[in-house]
């Protein structure tokens, strides 16, 4: 069984053609692509509490089909009751499939499931990278709400190829995240 995801195929297929078109480039290797997607979780309230850390290892393993790993403090600091290398976050890391695979998750079910949704904010990092906040983990299908001890949020950060803004809005646009001013030239 041959398990290409569609937005995989759409990208070769329609994006690629698109952002030629849109930008002008000579080869279709200067397209911007999504390089990676990487899903943090920074839990400073793991401090008090260390099954936090389990849980929400559990959770993001869950919702990212890859198994995450705890992040560690780097130095002390007395004023948050903090020591270097105590559990204060959770990451994974996402490539390849899998990326495609939760980039269509979180486009396709996640994001439509929020409250009052009117789009994600557009404002880039100035290299072309997205960075897409959530304050519920429970967004995800695969959160099962009655075993949830704490509303937990995260970022998500969309790593790519682009130059610009510009080039990584449009090729994140093209993905179908829904940025809130996405059509503007249609009205």
């Amino acid at each position: 069984m041959s398990n290409t995801t569609t937005l995989k195929t759409e990208y070769k297929d329609r994006i690629v053609s698109s952002l030629m078109k849109e930008f002008g480039y000579k080869s279709n290797m200067q397209v911007p692509v999504l390089k990676k997607i990487v899903i943090n979780q920074g839990l400073g309230i793991a401090v008090a509490d260390k099954k936090i850390i389990e849980t929400a290892v559990n959770e993001i393993t869950t919702i990212a089909g890859q198994k995450a790993v705890a992040t560690y403090s780097k130095k002390d600091i007395s004023n948050f009751k903090l020591r270097r290398k105590m559990p204060i976050g959770v990451m994974v890391t996402l490539r390849h499939d899998k990326m495609y695979e939760f980039l269509e998750r979180l486009v396709r079910v996640a994001l439509p499931r929020i409250r009052d949704f009117k789009g994600i904010e557009s404002k880039l990092d100035g290299r072309g990278n997205y960075t897409l906040g959530i304050e519920e983990q429970i967004i995800f299908p695969e959160i099962n709400i009655d075993n949830i001890s704490r509303i937990l949020g995260m970022n998500i950060t969309f790593v790519t190829s682009a130059k610009t803004d510009e080039e990584g809005y449009a090729l994140l646009r093209e993905f179908g995240l829904p940025f809130k001013n996405a059509k503007k030239e249609l009205i």
